[in-house]
C-alpha cells in the first residue's frame, strides 16, 4: 500500500499535521531574512570622493556650493556631480579663488558617506563604490551560490541521514556562519561566511519544506506548497523592520542570526519523515509516529493496515524488475520531453533572477525610502499567493503561469515610458511586475512537477531548481547595471519575462490530466491527441 493511501486513513491534513506543518513554516521566515539581508547590509548610500584638504570625519554636506562645482565633474548621465571622480588639483586656496574648475581629473581612492539613511553598511566600511561597485554584486551572487551548493549537498544528505537530522545541522551551520559574517574584518571573509549562510538556508528550508509535504494527503500539498510562502513574505517584511531599527550592519546581521536559534527548541517537538522512514525500511519508527499522528487526529488504524506500509505498489515492483534508473540525460533524449524540459528551465531561471533581481532592486527605484520600497515590494506577495490558493485548482496552472509572466513582463517593460518626474509610476508598475512573477514563481514549483514523468521527476525538479540558481546568481550583475541607466534592470527583467510567458504557451495544461509515469509518457504528454475507437465504441486519445 502507498504512504499516500495511509493518509487518506489518517487525514490528509488533520490536527497532527496541522500543528507539524505550522512549526515547518516559521523557520522560512528567518530563511527570508538571510536571503533580503544583503538589501540592507550593503545599502548603497550617496557617496562623494573625499578631498585632500578634508578630515576623516568630513561630513557628506559639507561642501559649498562653490566648492562642489570647483571640486567634481558634472555627471550629466546622473544629472548631478560626479560620485566617482574630482579634479586633479591641489585644491589652495588661490584655486577656489579663481573659481576655474581644473582640466584633467582623476578616480577618487577614498570616499565620504551620507549617514542620513544608513550609518554603517558593508560598502561603507569596505568602499564597495564606482570601480569597486561590483564586488557588491558578486557577494550577493557568491551568496546565492551557495544556497545552489546548499541545495544540492544538503538535499542528498537528507535522502541519506533523514530529514531531521540534517534540518539541525544546517540550522547550527546557519547560526554559526551568520554570527562570523557579523564580526568579520574584511570584505572576502564576510563574503565567505555569507555564502555558508546561504547554503545552510538551502538545507533549513528545504528539509522542512519536504518533512511538512510528506506528512500531508494528496488533495492538500497544492494549499500547503503555496501557504508556506507567507511564512517567507513574513520574513520578508521583518528584514525592513530590523533594518530600520539596528543601523549597524554588524549588529544587524547578528540579530537576523540570532533570530533563528529558537528553532533549536525543535529538537523536541519535529518527528522524523515518516515517509523517509519506510523507504529506508524502518518500519517499527514510521508505525510509531503514525500511531501517534492517527491518535491525534482521532483516527482509527488497524495494525493490519499498517503493516502493508512496507508492501511496493505494482509500478514499483514494475520498476524495480526493469532496474529503470533513469538520470537527467533522459530528460533531452526524445524531442517532446527535450522540448519541454528547456522551456521548463528557461522558465525557472527567468522566473528566480526576476523575483530576486526586484527584491533586490528597491533602492534604484526611487521616491526617497528605500524601507517603504522594501516593504510594498514584500506586501504585493501576499495578493499574490492568495491569488494562487484561489485559482490553481480551478483555472489551471498553465494560464496562470502564461498570463502572470506576460503580466509582469508587460509592466516592467511600461517603466521605460515613464518621465522621469513620476517616480511614483516607476514604482507601481515594478510593484505590479513583482506581484506578477511572485504568483509566476509559486506557480512554476507544481507545474513543473507535474510535467515530468514520475520516474524522473525528482531529477527534473531538482535541475530546474539549479537552474532557478544561476539566475538568482545572475540578478546582482543586472541590477548593478543601474549605474549606467537606471532603468535598464527592469527592462531586462521584463523583456526575459515577457520572452517566458510566450515560450509557456508551448507547455500542456496539468490541471485534471492524468499525470505521466514513464519516460514514453512524458514523451507523449502534451502532443496533439490523435482518436482511436477502442472496443466499447468510445474515443479514446492515443496522448
Amino acid at each position: 500500500m502507498a504512504y499516500d493511501d495511509i493518509l487518506l486513513h489518517l487525514g490528509e491534513f488533520g490536527p497532527y499535521q496541522r500543528r507539524i506543518y505550522l512549526l515547518l513554516c516559521l523557520p522560512a521566515i528567518v530563511v527570508a531574512l538571510h536571503k533580503l539581508a544583503g538589501v540592507f547590509l550593503q545599502a548603497k548610500a550617496e557617496h562623494r570622493c573625499l578631498l585632500p584638504f578634508e578630515s576623516d570625519n568630513a561630513t557628506y554636506y559639507g561642501l559649498t556650493e562653490q566648492q562642489m562645482r570647483l571640486s567634481y565633474p558634472w555627471d550629466y548621465l546622473a544629472k548631478g556631480y560626479s560620485a566617482c571622480r574630482m579634479y586633479d588639483t591641489n585644491y589652495t586656496e588661490e584655486y577656489f579663488h579663481n573659481n576655474v574648475p581644473a582640466n584633467q581629473t582623476v578616480t577618487c581612492d577614498r570616499y565620504v558617506y551620507n549617514t542620513e539613511k544608513y550609518q554603517s553598511t558593508t560598502l561603507m566600511e569596505w568602499d564597495l563604490v564606482c570601480d569597486s561597485a561590483w564586488l557588491k554584486a558578486t557577494s550577493d551572487a557568491i551568496f546565492m551560490t551557495g544556497v545552489l551548493l546548499g541545495s544540492l549537498i544538503f538535499g542528498d544528505l537528507s535522502d541519506r541521514f533523514g530529514r531531521r537530522p540534517i534540518f539541525f545541522l544546517s540550522l547550527v551551520i546557519m547560526s554559526v556562519a551568520g554570527v562570523l559574517a557579523g564580526i568579520t574584518p574584511d570584505y572576502y571573509s564576510y563574503t565567505f561566511f555569507r555564502m555558508i549562510v546561504g547554503a545552510a538556508t538551502s538545507g533549513v528550508f528545504l528539509v522542512a519544506y519536504v518533512i511538512g509535504m510528506e506528512m500531508v494527503g494528496p488533495k492538500k500539498r497544492t494549499f500547503a506548497g503555496v501557504a508556506i510562502q507567507y511564512f517567507f513574505t513574513t520574513g520578508f517584511l521583518l528584514t525592513a523592520g530590523f533594518a530600520y531599527y539596528i543601523k549597524n550592519w554588524r549588529h544587524l546581521q547578528i540579530a537576523y542570526t540570532i533570530s533563528g536559534v529558537i528553532f533549536f527548541s525543535y529538537y523536541w517537538f519535529i518527528p522524523e519523515s515518516a515517509r523517509w522512514l519506510l523507504t529506508k525500511g524502518r518500519k517499527e519508527e514510521a508505525r510509531l509516529i503514525v500511531k501517534a499522528a492517527a491518535k491525534e487526529n482521532k483516527a482509527d488504524l488497524p495494525d493490519d493496515l499498517l503493516d502493508n506500509l512496507l508492501t511496493p505498489t505494482v509500478n514499483e515492483e514494475k520498476m524495480q524488475e526493469a532496474g529503470e534508473k533513469p538520470s537527467l540525460l533522459d530528460l533531452f533524449k526524445h524531442p517532446n520531453l527535450r522540448k519541454k524540459s528547456v522551456i521548463l528551465l528557461f522558465l525557472w531561471f527567468v522566473n528566480s533572477m526576476t523575483y530576486y533581481g526586484l527584491s533586490w532592486n528597491t533602492s534604484n527605484l526611487g521616491g526617497g525610502n528605500d524601507y517603504l520600497n522594501f516593504i510594498i515590494c514584500g506586501l504585493v506577495e501576499v495578493p499574490a499567493y492568495t491569488f494562487l490558493l484561489m485559482t490553481l485548482d480551478h483555472w489551471g496552472r498553465k494560464v496562470i503561469l502564461c498570463g502572470c509572466m506576460l503580466a509582469s513582463g508587460t509592466a516592467l517593460l511600461l517603466t521605460m515610458f515613464v518621465p522621469n518626474d513620476m517616480v511614483w509610476l516607476t514604482i507601481t508598475l515594478a510593484m505590479i511586475g513583482k506581484l506578477a512573477i511572485t504568483a509566476s514563481y509559486g506557480t512554476i514549483y507544481l507545474f513543473s512537477a507535474e510535467q515530468f514523468p514520475t520516474v524522473i521527476r525528482n531529477v527534473g525538479v531538482g535541475a530546474s531548481s539549479m537552474f532557478a540558481r544561476f539566475g538568482s546568481i545572475l540578478a546582482p550583475y543586472i541590477n548593478i547595471m543601474a549605474e549606467i541607466w537606471q532603468p535598464l534592470p527592469l527592462l531586462i527583467f521584463g523583456g526575459c519575462a515577457l520572452v517566458s510567458g510566450m515560450l509557456a504557451l508551448i507547455l500542456p495544461e496539468t490541471l485534471n490530466r492524468k499525470l505521466p509515469e514513464t519516460i514514453e509518457e512524458g514523451e507523449n504528454f502534451g502532443k496533439k491527441s490523435k482518436l482511436k475507437v477502442v472496443k466499447n465504441g468510445e474515443l479514446d486519445p492515443v496522448c
